[in-house]
């Protein structure tokens, strides 16, 4: 697996995290864990996911192969890496 895959595949997981912290708060009735998770999905997506996300346009314009990620977010589809062709 390549570095671009790796963080295409981290930044999904990363996203599915503050979306699951996000369900949280919307599932409990405690407003003080209400606040809790509301907090982390937040903290998560600016602190974590955005400069990531910078990140990953970066690998996209040195790499360009690895541009199906935009595609498919663009599609709604979970991101499938292009693998490298092989030589023959």
């Amino acid at each position: 697996m390549t570095v671009g895959q790796k963080v295409h595949q981290c930044l999904a997981q990363l996203e599915s995290v503050a979306a699951d912290f996000r369900s949280f708060a919307l599932d409990t009735q405690d407003t003080n864990a209400q606040k809790l998770y509301a907090q982390l999905s937040e903290t998560l997506q600016n602190q974590v996911i955005n400069p990531l996300k910078s990140r990953v346009s970066y690998i996209e314009a040195q790499e360009p192969q690895y541009r199906v990620y935009q595609q498919a977010m663009q599609q709604g589809q979970q991101p499938q890496p292009k693998q490298p062709e092989q030589q023959r």
